[in-house]
């Protein structure tokens, strides 16, 4: 039943190759349909490798929580204590910023900067000599705001207390004692391996193969990770059990709990550590979503129903709304929880006044 839906609804949107896993009742099922390029077209299997893009984020929170049980992090010290040169545009912020601020995203960073550290094992260190440049939108710890600058400096984080690359780090705090075999960011491990690349619409609203493939080395902290569907399945019973020894069930446990509150977002109705949190039918839902370029991938666990389901795709727009249509597909026919859509609510003058405003967004 769920590779049928998922092939209809592939073709259905349009996407050249996706590849969609659910974990139920102790069992992992993954369902793949189409190829991987439209110009160097291999049947998308369920090793083959998708940018995750800011899923990458809950590997990169997974890791500091693993390095706090060590004692080797305190996630309410200022990030200043393990990135002695940070400096921001607002010095003050520099020293009240903690690495709790950084993990839910309440940093007051803006969303990122857009530029190109290079390709070599200095790359986070050179991007956070840029923070300066970076607009602050709030004060550190009082509002919610999605940032990607904030994960690639946890990703140097990382660095300075490991002493090792970022990506050293995480294959040996969380991929090889995972057995997370299908997991890589450096694109000479991919490129040996089956991987799928983006497509976007050109001038002619045909889909075209989408380039650059990946973002610069300093972002693979918030979004560099690339996965299979067989890897993310297993990723979500990791968190959705005991912790396998990596880290304990009380850790994992509190990267579900509302750390903030989030108001007519569309993400969800709080933060977690990293994750974000919504109801579903009257179950807590915590999950994560990335996107590259023309690549989408979704992840959504329901913990009290020991229940994941994973959705990647490469094309967009629509790997969009396919991503969405799985995700309710799969929630109403294996839990038979219904997904709905938000109520519209009568228009109310006083509470139209809250949120009027001049708004910024960085492309």
């Amino acid at each position: 039943m769920l590779s049928e839906f998922v092939a209809t609804t592939a073709q259905e949107f349009t996407i050249p190759g996706v590849a969609v896993g659910v974990w139920h009742q102790g069992r992992m099922t993954a369902s793949c349909h189409g190829v991987t390029s439209l110009d160097n077209p291999l049947p998308v299997d369920s090793e083959t490798l998708f940018v995750l893009g800011s899923i990458t984020k809950t590997y990169t929170a997974t890791a500091l929580m693993r390095l706090a049980e060590q004692g080797r992090v305190d996630l309410d010290a200022p990030v200043r204590r393990y990135v002695g040169d940070l400096k921001l545009a607002d010095e003050q912020a520099a020293q009240t910023l903690t690495v709790m601020n950084l993990l839910n995203h309440t940093s007051g960073l803006g969303w990122d900067l857009i530029l190109d550290t290079g390709p070599g094992d200095d790359a986070l260190a050179r991007f956070v000599g840029h923070l300066p440049e970076l607009g602050l939108i709030a004060p550190p710890g009082t509002r919610a705001s999605y940032s990607q600058a904030g994960y690639s400096l946890l990703g140097r984080v990382i660095e300075n207390v490991t002493a090792m690359t970022y990506e050293k780090a995480m294959a040996d705090l969380v991929f090889q004692p995972l057995g997370l075999s299908h997991s890589f960011f450096a694109l000479d491990d991919v490129i040996t391996r089956r991987f799928a690349v983006g497509h976007n619409p050109g001038d002619d609203g045909n889909l075209a193969v989408a380039r650059l493939w990946r973002a610069p080395r300093y972002r693979n902290a918030g979004g560099g990770l690339a996965s299979s569907v067989s890897d993310l399945l297993r990723w979500a019973k990791f968190h959705l059990g005991d912790g396998e020894g990596v880290a304990s069930r009380q850790t994992l446990e509190r990267m579900k709990q509302p750390t903030v509150e989030l108001r007519g977002s569309t993400l969800g109705d709080a933060i977690g550590i990293c994750w974000f949190l919504r109801d579903i039918d009257g179950a807590q839902a915590v999950g994560h979503g990335g996107s590259a370029n023309g690549q989408f991938a979704e992840l959504l666990l329901i913990p009290e129903r020991d229940f994941a389901v994973v959705s990647l795709t490469n094309a967009g727009p629509n790997g969009i709304p396919f991503n969405q249509q799985v995700m309710r597909w799969t929630l109403e026919h294996y839990l038979g929880l219904i997904d709905r859509d938000p109520k519209p609510v009568p228009y109310d003058p006083a509470q139209a006044q809250e949120v009027i405003g001049t708004y910024d967004i960085t492309p």
